[in-house]
């Protein structure tokens, strides 16, 4: 039970303007998630001699932050808790864009919201906009103001005015929210530069190499490319920081709970501003461990408990998306395991799905994609998947020797083989992409490359293959109609709905050359996209296939997320099978990777429980039953 005293003091504090019931609302949540607070935070600062002190503190924040929450973003929240599955819905579909590439500025994706509702987009993620240091940024994951947006994209005002434009047109807006460190030049940072002994305790510093040393025997490098080791020497204040990621982007320390306290503080603006997902950039490495690869930690998904629990409190509107691209064991436990079920993120990425998509259209076969999918845990009831067949980042081969060598396959020569075949070094491949930070010691080779140039469109156009070509779109449209059945919130990435190609237009910026995900980050062709309802051209057909496959799945309520989603064996290696279970129907997905027409076996449908009549969902048309299914190159069934 919470003190009487701190209910006094919060309504004399920062609740004090508030009428009485709306006083009286924020203890009642505050009674009912103190719990899903304390506990996490025991875990983190329970040793400390004023651990009270900090719980009441951040308490304080939330109540700050829900005395200032707008009414409309209030009525938001009541909506929300009214109707907890909202971002489960099959009609839930996401887009990715920079909001610069896509509409130059915040206004200017505003005026694009018609764009978005023919596609039927309904959350929005704007990448990084929050604003970085000048010159090279990690793509903006160098944050140097968390209060402020981009100076060329817009103000504050601009992004709480787009947020109420999107949130009008029932689309929520997603940005990011980097937490693992922040630029050098931020106001922490230049303090702690200065000498000040407060903001050196909010990052890793270390006055020689004896304990950087150690742990640099356990912990990986991410950019070998572009730095190497995890930490940087700063001769002017002469100390050793951890710079995971590159040398502008220090480290926090989550170990001093005034860190915990800015990051709450920050995230609730963010939320106050209409911002309805924050993505969590970087949560695995949050915590720091020796001995450990410093990833994955358990201390990790208690900062992310805490936080889950105290926006709740305050914003229950607001949904936390970890951006974890770990293995499976290690990934689902950041949508909650165990007495942290439904209480840590609601949404993460499925990597592992993405991984597969790839590999098995390089491929041809299914059994890998098939048995990784298969060893995936459960997630919790109140989580989701976001699905994607690319992000803006580069591609990392998540096969494990486990999984390889469970369908016959050595797994350090099929991520060699994926490497080659998607760099274009294989022989006959029809992929365009490029190698991205290849580490010589462990041959590990990540890939950029947009999904059409990767798919085969780029090299069919080129070549004038128009049955290149053909088949270049089927393998487009494939993948996509796999992310739209699969469950949870399927994600297009700008430009992929119009097959847009590879950008090495990027060379030319300095500051961008030595990146080259910038390869798949292309800006919007707008005059492109105008000819979106013209099926006489590739773009048009793309645009309209995909809006058709959208539709199905709007249609279609077994494809709710909490519907379980199992793969299954079709007795074709060729042709994967996901089922699709729950009291609101029965959907199966036949997906057939291979250029040449394959058939699934009547008797195998029998046993999935699709012997008899059969609409194929996707198309709206009836098939029929007691018979064999044959898949057209590339093609696709959703069975009902």
């Amino acid at each position: 039970m919470i003190k009487s005293d701190l209910f006094t003091t919060l309504q004399q504090g920062p609740l004090r303007h508030l009428e009485p019931l709306e006083q009286e609302i924020f203890c009642t949540r505050l009674e009912l998630f103190l719990p899903d607070v304390e506990r996490p935070l025991r875990r983190l600062y329970a040793h400390l001699p004023n651990f009270d002190h900090w719980l009441e503190k951040f308490i304080a924040i939330a109540a700050r932050a829900y005395a200032t929450r707008p009414a409309a973003l209030r009525q938001l929240d009541l909506r929300r808790v009214h109707q907890p599955d909202w971002f489960q819905q099959p009609d839930m579909l996401g887009y990715v864009a920079y909001p610069d590439r896509f509409a130059g500025t915040l206004r200017g994706v505003g005026e694009k919201i018609p764009y978005l509702k023919d596609l039927g987009v309904t959350y929005l993620h704007l990448m990084p906009l929050l604003k970085p240091r000048p010159g090279a940024n990690d793509g903006g994951y160098a944050v140097m103001d968390y209060r402020a947006v981009r100076d060329d994209l817009g103000s504050m005002a601009d992004l709480s005015d787009l947020a109420a434009q999107l949130r009008a047109a029932n689309i929520s807006l997603c940005i990011d929210l980097v937490c693992n460190h922040t630029a050098k030049e931020h106001e922490w940072a230049q303090k702690a530069a200065a000498g000040d002994p407060t903001y050196q305790a909010y990052y890793h510093m270390f006055p020689d190499r004896a304990l950087p040393d150690q742990y640099e025997m356990t912990v990986r490098e991410i950019f070998p490319e572009f730095k190497s080791g995890s930490f940087t020497y700063y001769e002017a204040f002469d100390k050793w920081v951890w710079t995971t990621f590159n040398e502008f982007q220090w480290d926090l320390n989550y170990a001093n709970p005034a860190v915990f306290g800015e990051m709450l503080d920050i995230l609730l603006f963010l939320a106050n501003q209409g911002v309805e997902v924050l993505r969590l950039d970087a949560v695995a490495f949050m915590w720091k461990r020796m001995g450990t690869d410093c990833e994955n930690q358990p201390e990790a998904h208690a900062i992310l408990q805490a936080l889950r629990a105290l926006s709740r409190i305050a914003a229950p509107g607001l949904l936390l998306k970890a951006e974890a691209i770990v293995p499976p064991p290690q990934l689902v436990p950041y949508l909650g395991q165990g007495e942290a079920t439904n209480k840590e993120c609601e949404i993460a990425y499925h990597n592992v799905f993405m991984v597969m998509l790839w590999s098995s259209l390089a491929e041809g076969k299914v059994a890998l994609m098939t048995h990784a999918l298969q060893q995936m845990p459960p997630i919790p009831s109140g989580a989701s998947w976001l699905t994607y067949v690319r992000c803006h980042d580069d591609i990392g081969w998540a096969v494990t020797e486990e999984d390889a060598a469970a369908v016959g396959l050595n797994g350090y020569l099929h991520r060699s083989f994926l490497s080659d075949f998607y760099s274009g070094r294989f022989p006959d491949t029809h992929a365009r992409g490029a190698t991205f930070q290849f580490n010589p010691r462990t041959n590990d080779r990540r890939i950029s490359g947009s999904c059409a140039s990767l798919a085969g469109l780029e090299v069919s156009l080129e070549r004038q293959d128009w049955r290149e070509l053909d088949l270049a779109v089927r393998r487009i449209l494939l993948i996509h109609s796999l992310i739209l059945a699969f469950g949870g919130i399927p994600l297009l990435y700008m430009g992929d709905e119009i097959g847009l190609l590879n950008d090495p237009s990027y060379l030319e910026d300095p500051d961008l050359a030595a990146d080259n995900r910038w390869l798949h980050r292309p800006r919007m062709d707008w005059a492109l996209a105008e000819k979106r309802h013209d099926w006489q051209n590739v773009n048009g057909r793309l645009f309209q296939s995909l809006r058709q496959f959208i539709h199905a799945r709007k249609r279609t309520p077994a494809l709710h997320a909490q519907a379980g989603s199992r793969p299954v064996w079709t007795h074709n290696e060729q042709v994967f099978g996901l089922l699709r279970v729950s009291p609101r129907g029965r959907v199966l997905v036949l997906a057939n990777f291979s250029p040449q027409p394959q058939t699934v076996p009547a008797h195998r449908l029998h046993e999935l429980g699709f012997g008899g009549p059969r609409h194929d969902q996707l198309r709206d048309q009836p098939l029929p039953g007691w018979q064999d299914i044959t898949l057209e190159p590339y093609g696709t069934v959703w069975l009902i």
